[in-house]
């Protein structure tokens, strides 16, 4: 009986996934309300969800995604409830990374039209999925969401029993019957979609074979500008929920979380003092703001999800004694209260310590969200952006465009861009966080007064609107520009990728009027309090959630000194050291900048020279192989090295102008970087080669000296390396045939034992004979070496080398590939092998006999 009811179940579901088949279309939506009331058992979810899920591995995506429209437009929000987490997990994977889900991050419309196409479509902002989650939404139904996947930081608070900062996550902890482990967020259906799609970014890795993936082509980048473009758009307002079904009402929007209105966001940070959980209460929100609680929503989880991670020594800086004092005294007085007792401070940190290191892609979405948010915010109308506008009629969208990046990102993007700047490989994969940086450094970029100044001269120029901006992000520009040089200063600048970021940086900060906006930014902050005495009543902390941004305040001018000490210090602690970007401490870092770029200029140039020369002053029969092929050391591996001569134009170019940029920032002259230049020996000498490395003269010869081992290790100077030891035993190189290299050694050994005797007396003769022998017999040049190690220079003196026969040379694939090549094209004219042998000696003796006289003559032009 179980299994008839199993098989006309599956039936009926068959019919319920393809209504337009089996039923007349007037009959189309009523069908799962006739099912339910002919079969009350079916409306079980769980036997929905068996189904699908077995359906997901049946059958195939473009099905599965057409049975998945069907079923969200046919089934009711009582029975899709069940199926929403299994289904959201099957699109972006699960929490721990083991289920990869649709692989949005590598799925691109090159590779997989077909897939791409239906996945944009079926998760588009107006699409299925989103129909979902508004047909959820109507019915307030709630997800849960364990804390134990939430960023390092907010798990170790939320841990600790202290509400983080975010109002994303008040009014929404769930303390568990029984224990304190195992917390969870009751998260309405739009949070827990973007949740999970934000965390898709983080939680899955890469698979091994998508290293390569250009990341804006892929399906998760797109849909993030989807997302973005959907809920905080530049023009015009956030369009309405979707409705449910034709004709239908659109689902009410769920009330905002507990979140302080927007009347009250102002452009100030909430207060230091973290509450705690047990505290949280209910705020009634503004009617009129329901029209945007999606975009806000949005905004806070992709800000939460992806920036919200630092280090363990940032997360305890972080806890202020004011945050510590207050979840103390909670602690002492009601800690019989709580649900369970309290995990010490310490478990939470321990809890906290795990590494976090963004990726390439991660950073790359962040830089889309910060750009989309300039965009955003600029859209302002101008008789919008004045706070002297501001007034009660100002709509919620307007409120949100004004304070969406002071209010929610700033905080959060300066502890992630410090987190990057301090544990970022030194290479050249660091461009993403750079140019991430470099991107919420200039709005103006993304005004919309841009594309109509872009043909005027002047418009490169900053304008003195954005002087608030730059005033209030004060650290993000001078802390993290010190930050980027305490790293420029440990690579290596002769890479072309590493001179094109400081060629970036330099040219973004030298733009006009920017270093005059920071110098007065930097001023404010450092003008004494004395000045206003009105002032000095007031802490520097933002002002807490039941404050108003209508507040009466001071006139602007008078009160801008406020708002940079409340931003360094909400940001830094009112204990930091703030060390001015135009002090004494950053430009003698600016200075040794320069050098490094004077000496990184000098070096590319010295590399290009020795290419040039080593390619030019080869011979043309050693690409044949009958002279020997230099293999002594040169320059250290490097991009010059894969690039050639274009890449150390590039270089020049870049550092030329990057020195440029610094010396018109800082105010530097030309005597100053000469002096300077001269002071760490790095002019050159008369040959125009770079000296050696600074050294002192020891008992065994030359000592490195700390300045020295920083020369070599940036590829400043370098010794000139030789193999002093016997040519004969040299290390078989990969262009040797291994076998045939050491058959012809134990040939020419066994010929050189045998006519030891009359090959030293050929070579001894004075005549043309004797010079013949020499210039074949002995090694050229070795009576000139002089040897640079004591140990080598004894060995050598007990080791005196004669005249001996090499054959290692036919060893060698280009020998025989020449020869094979000689031999071919003298077939061609029919000749054969043995003549072709013949006339080959022939040419070499004529060629020998020329360089033996020339040989002899340049002996005696020394002479």
């Amino acid at each position: 009986m179980p299994s008839s009811w199993a098989a006309h179940s599956c039936h009926l579901l068959a019919r319920l996934a393809h209504p337009v088949l089996w039923f007349p279309k007037v009959a189309v939506f009523s069908v799962p309300q006739e099912a339910a009331m002919a079969f009350p058992h079916l409306q079980q979810p769980s036997f929905l969800l068996a189904s699908l899920k077995a359906d997901s591995v049946n059958k195939p995506f473009a099905q599965r995604c057409q049975d998945l429209v069907k079923v969200i437009e046919d089934f009711p929000a009582k029975e899709l409830h069940a199926i929403f987490p299994w289904l959201v997990e099957s699109i972006f994977g699960s929490l721990d990374g083991v289920l990869v889900g649709w692989n949005l991050r590598c799925l691109q419309g090159r590779v997989s039209p077909v897939e791409y196409s239906i996945a944009m479509e079926f998760l588009d902002p107006g699409g299925p999925m989103m129909k979902l989650v508004y047909k959820l939404q109507a019915e307030d139904y709630k997800f849960d969401f364990p804390v134990s996947y939430l960023p390092g930081p907010v798990k170790a608070s939320i841990q600790e029993r202290v509400l983080p900062d975010s109002p994303l996550y008040h009014n929404k902890v769930q303390f568990p019957p029984t224990g304190g482990l195992g917390l969870n967020l009751a998260l309405n259906p739009f949070e827990y979609y973007m949740f999970f799609f934000a965390l898709s970014l983080i939680t899955q890795k890469p698979l091994p074979g998508t290293l390569h993936i250009r990341t804006s082509d892929c399906a998760y980048f797109i849909l993030v500008d989807r997302y973005l473009s959907w809920f905080l758009p530049t023009e015009g307002s956030v369009l309405p929920a979707l409705s449910s079904s034709p004709g239908g009402p659109n689902p009410s929007p769920a009330p905002r979380t507990p979140t302080m209105p927007f009347a009250s966001y102002g452009l100030h940070h909430t207060s230091l003092l973290k509450r705690h959980i047990s505290h949280q209460t209910s705020v009634n929100a503004d009617p009129a703001s329901h029209e945007i609680w999606r975009s806000e929503t949005l905004l806070q989880v992709f800000v939460e999800m992806w920036l919200h991670h630092y280090s363990l020594e940032m997360y305890q800086k972080m806890q202020s004694p004011h945050a510590k004092l207050e979840v103390l005294h909670y602690r002492l007085s009601v800690s019989s209260a709580l649900h369970s007792p309290a995990q010490p401070s310490l478990q939470a940190l321990h809890a906290y310590q795990e590494s976090f290191t963004p990726t390439e892609e991660h950073v790359l979405v962040v830089r889309l969200l910060l750009k989309h948010l300039h965009a955003f915010s600029n859209s302002l109308k101008p008789e919008q952006v004045s706070p002297s506008t501001h007034s009660h009629a100002t709509s919620p969208l307007e409120e949100f465009k004004r304070a969406a990046v002071p209010r929610f990102v700033q905080q959060k993007l300066y502890l992630f861009l410090q987190h990057c700047f301090g544990h970022w490989p030194l290479d050249a994969s660091f461009r993403a966080v750079l140019e991430m940086w470099l991107s919420y450094l200039q709005p103006w970029r993304y005004a919309p007064e841009k594309q109509a100044q872009s043909s005027d001269c002047q418009a490169r120029c900053v304008s003195e609107r954005w002087a608030p901006f730059v005033q209030e992000n004060l650290l993000m520009y001078t802390k993290l520009f010190v930050g980027f040089l305490s790293r420029a200063l440990r690579t290596d600048l002769v890479s072309p990728k590493n001179a094109l970021m400081v060629f970036r940086v330099a040219k973004v900060f030298a733009q006009p009027n920017l270093a005059e906006m920071i110098q007065k930014g930097e001023q404010l902050f450092l003008e004494p309090e004395l000045v206003i005495p009105h002032r000095q009543h007031r802490l520097f902390t933002a002002p807490t959630f039941t404050g108003s941004f209508l507040s009466s305040w001071p006139p602007a001018v008078t009160d801008a000194s406020f708002k940079v000490k409340s931003h360094v210090y909400s940001l830094e602690g009112q204990d930091c050291k703030y060390t001015p970007m135009f002090g004494p401490e950053v430009r003698t870092l600016v200075l040794r900048l320069a050098q490094l770029i004077t000496q990184a200029k000098q070096t590319a140039k010295s590399i290009s020279d020795q290419c040039g020369e080593s390619t030019a002053g080869r011979p043309f029969l050693s690409w044949l192989g009958f002279c020997s092929t230099d293999t002594n050391g040169s320059y250290a591996a490097n991009d010059l090295d894969e690039m050639g001569q274009d890449s150390v134009r590039k270089t020049d170019e870049y550092l030329e102008k990057a020195l440029e940029y610094l010396c018109q920032m800082f105010r530097l002259s030309e005597a100053q970087l000469t002096q300077l230049t001269l002071a760490l020996g790095t002019t050159q000498d008369e040959n125009g080669k770079k000296q050696l490395p600074d050294c002192v003269v020891g008992e065994d010869g030359l000592i490195l000296t700390p300045l020295g081992r920083y020369q070599i290790i940036n590829g400043l100077r370098r010794f000139d390396i030789e193999y002093q030891g016997d040519s004969e035993l040299q290390p078989i190189r990969s262009y040797e045939i291994a076998s045939l290299v050491r058959v012809l050694f134990r040939l020419s050994s066994a010929i050189n034992r045998r006519f030891a005797g009359p090959m030293a007396a050929l070579c001894s003769r004075a005549d043309f004979l004797g010079s013949f022998c020499r210039y074949h017999l002995t090694e050229p040049g070795l009576a000139d070496r002089h040897l640079l190690s004591p140990v080598a220079r004894g060995c050598a003196a007990r080791r005196p080398r004669g005249p001996r026969l090499s054959l290692r040379f036919l060893g060698s694939y280009r020998t025989l590939l020449s020869l094979l090549l000689a031999f071919f094209v003298a077939s061609l004219f029919c000749i054969g092998p043995l003549p072709c042998a013949l006339l080959l000696v022939l040419g070499y003796l004529l060629y020998a006999v020329a360089m033996t006289l020339l040989t002899e003559r340049s002996k005696l032009h020394h002479l």
